[in-house]
């Protein structure tokens, strides 16, 4: 299943993505839950992202950025799921930063999942809008100061 959000921000494609740190990461916390961020190395390709939720349930989401790039209008970075929470057995984001003019970007974030079953699938599609939904606000809120 596929869900993409488009956020159009103030800021350099380059800039912008160079911003996606440990900080903008620490930002896009879920407001739901509690989460430790165990491992962030970064966001191009052999970096690892390690998360152990905490509550409501416990649990750990490790992704390994397997590729990264920038061109002429846009840059990206992929990251795949290697530990996932029960039931996603199958997790790949790619964030896409495209550029509008030099000082103006969108924000694509790309999620394709799967759970370990069609109706789990679907029924996981909700909880993903809703866990990745508040990214838009935050994106516009933390682009909205010069970077």
């Amino acid at each position: 299943m596929n869900i993409k959000f488009k956020t159009s921000i103030k800021g350099n494609y380059i800039k912008v993505m160079d911003a996606f740190d440990l900080s903008l990461f620490e930002a896009l916390k879920p407001p739901f839950g509690k989460m430790k961020i165990v491992e962030f190395t970064g966001s191009k390709k052999g970096d690892r992202v390690h998360i152990r939720f905490l509550s409501p349930i416990k649990t750990e989401w490790v992704s390994d950025i397997i590729a990264d790039e920038v061109t002429d209008d846009m840059a990206l970075f992929v990251d795949v799921g290697s530990t996932l929470p029960w039931p996603l057995t199958i997790w790949t984001h790619r964030h896409i930063v495209q550029k509008v003019d030099e000082y103006n970007s969108i924000i694509i974030d790309d999620i394709t999942f799967t759970a370990s079953n069609f109706i789990l699938t679907v029924l996981m599609y909700p909880a993903i809008f809703m866990g990745f939904y508040p990214r838009k606000k935050i994106y516009r809120e933390y682009f909205s100061k010069p970077i």
